[in-house]
């Protein structure tokens, strides 16, 4: 018959305990964290009597000089308003910059010699400053995201490949913008 060994009992039952207090800790610790879902009707900025989806209704994006540009504009005119179109009184000015990269992603040729780019990526970066109705600085930042797209041999295929791939482009980097700037708000409502 096998007795159980002290020292091995001690050392699971020590183990256990260490266990459950780690759990325990790691329970407060996440409690003190504070999540909050961005599409509820709570406000955004802290003493405002409107919920997230009017505060970000109240945001005037200024024009923007590119075609691309216009288009992540658009999109973000879109997504703050719901279809709804800009705001008359705006509470928020959004100066918005966007920029372009357009990159040769992959060289493969299966029948010819040329050395062709057969694959590319188009690279949105957006810059912002977010002011409010007196012209004070709530937030500066800067996003970007890129979109992969084929290029064939034919020209007017390849040119249509690379606008396919700004318009994807700047529809993610709207809705990238748009919680980017929901986040922004949130945060400058906690210190006011």
């Amino acid at each position: 018959m096998l007795l159980p060994d002290p020292e091995k009992s001690e050392a699971g039952r020590h183990f256990g305990r260490v266990t459950v207090w780690g759990l325990v800790a790691s329970l407060a610790l996440v409690s003190a964290c504070t999540v909050r879902p961005l599409y509820s009707s709570a406000p955004l900025t802290t003493g405002s009597q409107v919920g997230a989806a009017t505060e970000l209704a109240s945001i005037s994006i200024k024009p923007v000089g590119t075609r691309y540009g216009q288009q992540v504009r658009n999109n973000l005119i879109f997504a703050f308003g719901q279809g709804s179109g800009e705001p008359a009184s705006p509470a928020y000015t959004l100066d918005l910059g966007v920029s372009e990269l357009v990159e040769s992603a992959a060289i493969v040729q299966v029948q010819t010699e040329e050395d062709e780019p057969t694959a590319g990526t188009v690279t949105l970066t957006a810059n912002y400053v977010l002011r409010d109705a007196t012209g004070a600085v709530v937030a500066v930042g800067k996003r970007s995201i890129p979109s992969s797209f084929d290029r064939p041999r034919q020209e007017f295929a390849a040119y249509r490949a690379q606008i396919d791939a700004e318009n994807r482009a700047a529809r993610e980097l709207a809705d990238l913008l748009r919680l980017a700037i929901a986040q922004d708000l949130a945060k400058h409502g906690k210190k006011a």
